[in-house]
């Protein structure tokens, strides 16, 4: 959890002395998190497997003030082939990871990729139904040969998809500079039901996401 800050600092505060807990609404269930390090990262204090079609309730409480959010897990699909490539880009000297996954025909899906540390959106409007494979591109900057590398594929709702393309957007992955116009504050689904023209930063979603380790060799 972080604190706001001007655009020019090199440091964002952050908040560990919150109350954090995630309620099971089909049940009343409390799940309690805790900032065991300090570090603004908050994690159950016991073991948290959400479950199928069930919406659970986040609440925080920071400063007197109470925010919530509501969220249902989002299934993803698994990885059916990972494998290093040949083809290049334009330097020639990118390395290629070719990926394959099935989609799933009976409704809409929207994934994001992490590809350590490089992020990603994808939705399956061209390729609804069927088995998607597609290629990603490692800069010569990015790893040094061999190396170990982890994808992640997330299934996400639209709102999220929606949310994270313009967060994508503003955060300069798509070009622009410290002095082009300032971008508008990105309101999520989270809510202050305490004072609500102090509103939060953020957006809280259950993904279910499918993990991928490959090694990665020196080219011939």
């Amino acid at each position: 959890m972080r604190l706001s800050a001007d655009y020019f600092e090199t440091e964002i505060p952050t908040v560990s002395d919150a109350i954090v807990f995630i309620t099971d609404t089909s049940n009343n269930a409390i799940i309690t998190f805790s900032d065991v390090n300090l570090d603004g990262d908050f994690s159950p204090l016991t073991n948290f497997i959400p479950k199928d079609n069930t919406v659970y309730e986040l609440t925080v409480i920071y400063k007197n003030e109470t925010y919530k959010g509501r969220a249902s897990k989002i299934k993803s699909p698994t990885f059916i082939s990972v494998s290093q490539g040949d083809a290049t880009l334009f330097s020639g000297k990118e390395t290629e990871v070719k990926v394959t996954f099935q989609d799933d025909a009976e409704k809409e899906n929207y994934y994001l990729f992490d590809f350590t540390n490089t992020s990603f959106l994808a939705e399956d409007r061209f390729f609804n139904g069927t088995p998607y494979n597609f290629s990603f591109f490692y800069q010569e900057d990015e790893i040094t040969l061999p190396a170990n590398v982890t994808l992640k594929m997330s299934g996400i709702t639209k709102q999220y998809f929606t949310y994270f393309r313009v967060l994508l957007s503003q955060s300069g992955q798509n070009g622009g500079g410290p002095f082009e116009t300032v971008p508008s504050s990105l309101l999520g689904n989270m809510i202050n039901t305490t004072n609500e023209t102090n509103f939060p930063l953020g957006y809280f979603h259950i993904s279910e996401t499918d993990t991928y380790n490959i090694d990665l060799k020196e080219k011939d």
